[in-house]
């Protein structure tokens, strides 16, 4: 606690006299810095920021963009960690705990991930309605800080039935073909075995990646309520006969980065 108030601190030391208090977190996956390029405020790296890590993967700058989107007050992570750099899950959560100490109540989680739902294609969007947690950990094992969460917290609706109607909506809106699945959150880094694929598939997952679940796990902890997007980037092994690769994968996000931007700006505006 110690360090997510030093965090705070200095964050709200920047922003503050600049008038502006973030109301809505957003986690940009890979291929998605560009996205901050809009945001009208203030750009804060990882590296000067007490308690934070550097992302070291590319596709992530490692950056926090805080200011106005479209008269939204918005706080976007510019990349992300991941547990495969090394960093520990009380790492990779610490930015969305610290989203809850600035007053931060909604987060939009975004990722790239590999298709396993043969019905997906690259360049899809899926609405995530629920998560599978196959990284054999969890971001809040050991002692329980009560100024976060509960010991014990509900999973129940980790992501938040509103926000999906409104995702729903507005890719109906814009005319764009949205899917809704499971996601399935591995730790990588190496991409997963055709045999492993088939036994996601049988276990009820569309779609796989490495993030997003350790983060949508502690922002329900915190009582953010979370929106979950992943833009499939690349069918999962065996299903397509090609190797995979990530430049792949931001290759498939550039391809499709601006109409995901208008998905996102609608949902932004249209979110309350």
């Amino acid at each position: 606690m110690e360090n997510i108030k030093n965090s705070v601190e200095y964050i709200e030391q920047k922003i503050v006299p600049a008038g502006i208090k973030p109301e809505l977190g957003i986690i940009l996956g890979s291929g998605l810095g560009n996205f901050a390029a809009e945001i009208k405020g203030i750009t804060i790296p990882y590296s000067e920021i007490p308690g934070f890590k550097p992302s070291t993967i590319k596709g992530h700058s490692g950056n926090l963009i805080i200011g106005e989107f479209y008269s939204k007050k918005i706080l976007a992570m510019q990349g992300r960690l991941h547990f495969y750099e090394g960093y520990s899950l009380q790492d990779v959560i610490y930015p969305v705990r610290v989203m809850k100490f600035l007053g931060i109540k909604k987060i939009i989680i975004t990722n790239a991930a590999g298709g396993i739902n043969t019905a997906f294609t690259p360049g899809d969007f899926m609405i995530i309605e629920d998560h599978i947690n196959l990284t054999g950990n969890n971001p809040l094992l050991g002692v329980n800080p009560d100024e976060i969460g509960p010991r014990f917290p509900d999973m129940s609706e980790p992501y938040n039935k509103n926000l999906i109607k409104l995702a729903e909506k507005t890719a109906k809106t814009l005319n764009i073909n949205i899917k809704k699945g499971v996601y399935a959150g591995v730790t990588g880094p190496n991409y997963e075995t055709p045999a492993e694929i088939r036994m996601f598939r049988m276990l009820g997952a569309d779609a796989i990646g490495m993030s997003t679940v350790p983060e949508v796990i502690a922002a329900r902890h915190a009582g953010l309520d979370t929106l979950g997007i992943s833009f499939i980037t690349n069918m999962a092994a065996g299903i397509l006969n090609k190797n995979l690769c990530h430049q792949e994968v931001i290759d498939t996000a550039a391809s499709v980065e601006d109409k995901l931007y208008a998905f996102l700006k609608e949902i932004i505006i249209n979110i309350n």
